[in-house]
């Protein structure tokens, strides 16, 4: 985030600002956004004095002040400055907590699109396969246990977690008989392992697992599609994650693993701990620290540093887009609404978003937000949403 806000600086600096990251700017420099409170600001700043980690590069104040001093809306007022450390945590507090939407129009008197159609938002659904091949609908199961088989009672919670309770009976249980968890296109769910392993799956993923850890040397569990880890801590058994081009050790972290078969690339992101990331190909391995992320191809592993808040926004209840194709904006649409996706004109897959919107509203709210850049229109026709570049729709 600390990049894109040195990026606007620097180009409204330069005086080459577009219209919509002028508005973007001036939404951003608003010293007196209601949402940042008078509480949570002297906290951040004593937080990022004491540690340092303010990134925002370069002595900005008198570029702050041109910002402030620029002609804008008549809502947007001239602000007295509040300091820039001030001024970046505020930021950093706004991406945070996911409410502001900074996807801007440049055209302030461009007419609401009206969708004929609409589609809803996905939620908590999830198939439960048994060792003994069974299907469990979790989506139908009441609260309270829904299965026992091999000394283990399985149980859904009131929030929808499932939980695995391991009797001392099978402490030396067979771990090779395994379960597996999916959840479809539109669909999510979050489990805790036998070993009290916390772990989220995204729309359209899958994950197996044994019965119990107890006997094995190694927490091995299969993924497909997405999902957000938080591994209990046990140095005598590695928690290993294996997908369908790389694999994934830790001790006790929290992480997110992205590989859609879809996709092209394997992205693995830490947020605390440490992990190995080990190219099933390529055999290439490399270590990461959090704040990291490692892109996986078929010609190796990079790692770079990352905006952790971007890679787990979907288990926070919102997608957010950083210079973000269009193509693979409709990607995580497609899967999270249940729609399939057409493009009227190939030139709108290549069209770039930055923003944050809720993943809990009808589809038509993203595709508006999207539509106020100006450059593409979607409409909504039997469940499918078809894609048209702005200037060539009639």
């Amino acid at each position: 985030m600390e990049k894109r806000i040195n990026h606007l600086l620097n180009q409204f600096q330069a005086d080459t600002l577009n219209n919509a990251e002028k508005q973007e700017l001036l939404e951003l420099a608003d010293a007196e956004n209601e949402l940042v409170s008078k509480e949570i600001i002297p906290m951040i700043m004593q937080e990022e004095q004491s540690a340092k980690q303010t990134r925002v590069e370069g002595n900005w104040e008198n570029v702050l002040q041109n910002v402030l001093a620029t002609d804008k809306p008549q809502k947007l007022k001239r602000r007295t400055l509040i300091p820039i450390l001030r001024w970046a945590a505020a930021i950093i507090v706004l991406i945070a907590v996911s409410i502001t939407v900074y996807i801007k129009s440049y055209n302030p008197t461009q007419k609401v699109h009206v969708f004929v159609q609409d589609v809803l938002p996905g939620g908590n659904k999830a198939i439960l396969t048994l060792a003994d091949g069974k299907k469990i609908s979790l989506t139908d199961a009441v609260t309270g246990d829904i299965a026992k088989q091999s000394g283990l009672s399985i149980t859904k919670a009131a929030d929808g977690q499932l939980i695995y309770k391991v009797s001392e009976v099978v402490r030396d249980a067979d771990d090779s008989k395994v379960n597996t968890i999916s959840t479809p296109r539109g669909g999510q769910w979050q489990v805790r392992l036998p070993d009290g392993s916390v772990v989220w799956l995204n729309a359209e993923s899958s994950l197996t697992y044994p019965l119990s850890f107890a006997s094995a040397k190694q927490r091995i569990v299969q993924l497909t599609g997405e999902a957000y880890f938080e591994v209990t801590k046990d140095k005598l058994h590695p928690f290993i994650v294996r997908t369908a081009k790389q694999e994934v050790e830790v001790l006790g972290t929290h992480f997110n693993i992205n590989c859609y078969a879809d996709e092209d690339v394997t992205k693995t992101t830490l947020l605390e701990g440490s992990v190995r990331v080990f190219h099933n190909n390529t055999h290439d391995t490399e270590v990461l620290k959090p704040g990291e992320q490692s892109v996986l191809s078929n010609n190796g592993i990079n790692v770079r540093n990352t905006d952790v808040e971007e890679s787990i926004a979907w288990k926070n209840g919102y997608f957010m887009f950083d210079n973000e194709k269009q193509e693979s904006i409709m990607r995580k649409l497609s899967r999270w609404y249940n729609v399939d996706v057409k493009y009227a004109d190939a030139s709108a897959k290549e069209v770039m978003y930055y923003g944050t919107v809720s993943r809990f509203g009808k589809v038509s709210q993203v595709l508006r937000k999207l539509e106020q850049t100006g450059e593409v229109r979607f409409d909504i026709k039997d469940n499918k949403i078809i894609v048209y570049k702005e200037d060539k729709k009639k």
